[in-house]
């Protein structure tokens, strides 16, 4: 693990791979650490040079006073970027990774080599959903958090694989409980805010859709929407739940893999 400095506090990251090779940027869901990747990284990093970091508000990054934006979000990433003298790279989020990501390729698509949206959505959710959230984790504090990661296995899994998986699946979900309240909240807040419905098509890079087909939060119909709007994007769809890279590992991992090779 390293740390970058930024001006108000620090973003946690790791790097793994080959010095020369291209980077990948990765971003983590909503609730979980730059670990969520683990299944990935022992593929990718024989190909690429692999970047994950956590969220702000997450893990060993900085937790600030929300509310936060996706631009904010987005902003970290190209600090991250500038901090470490990386030109371009390729980028893969996963949910709120994915928001943040489509602010990338709408606001600085010259960074990026390719763009992987996976299990997210240009609007999640509404209004309401969020400032519930919201409302629960900053009055309940970090027994809110344990609430949540109990309630979240059944949104974040398929039955058959958090009962085939536990451990996994446990592990997934504990990143959530340990996830600091103010954090989480200023997150929330970031997508309750972010609606890209109406700028996909200012995206110009290579790009793949990811979706789960038992992903209920953010849906394949979701998915078929960005692919519609970016022109020339990919699509592809597993049986899995909303941490598809999680649950269908290897041929997530294969696909997604084909796809960066190919950009």
């Amino acid at each position: 693990m390293a740390h970058l400095q930024l001006a108000d506090g620090v973003l946690n990251y790791q790097i793994d791979g080959p010095e020369n090779a291209p980077v990948l940027v990765l971003s983590n869901s909503l609730g979980t650490d730059l670990g969520m990747w683990d299944t990935q990284i022992p593929l990718w990093s024989q190909h690429l040079r692999v970047l994950r970091y956590d969220t702000r508000g997450h893990g060993g990054s900085l937790v600030t006073e929300g509310p936060y934006s996706i631009e904010q979000l987005g902003r970290d990433v190209l600090a991250l970027l500038d901090g470490l003298d990386i030109a371009k790279a390729h980028f893969v989020g996963l949910s709120m990774g994915g928001l943040i990501g489509q602010w990338l390729g709408i606001n600085a698509g010259e960074r990026l080599h390719s763009l992987t949206l996976c299990n997210t959505a240009a609007k999640i959710a509404n209004d309401e959903v969020w400032n519930t959230r919201i409302d629960t984790v900053l009055k309940g504090g970090q027994q809110a958090m344990v609430d949540l990661r109990d309630a979240s296995i059944a949104r974040w899994f398929t039955p058959g694989f958090a009962q085939a998986q536990p451990a996994q699946a446990q592990r997934i979900c504990q990143m959530l409980a340990q996830t600091s309240p103010q954090g989480y909240a200023g997150n929330c807040a970031a997508v309750r805010d972010a609606d890209y419905r109406e700028q996909l098509g200012r995206i110009q890079v290579p790009a793949l859709i990811v979706a789960g087909t038992e992903d209920v939060v953010t849906t394949p119909e979701h998915g078929r929407f960005m692919q519609a709007g970016i022109a020339g994007a990919e699509y592809v769809d597993f049986p899995a739940a909303h941490l598809s890279n999680v649950e269908i590992g290897e041929a997530f991992s294969r696909r997604v893999l084909d796809f960066l090779l190919a950009h």
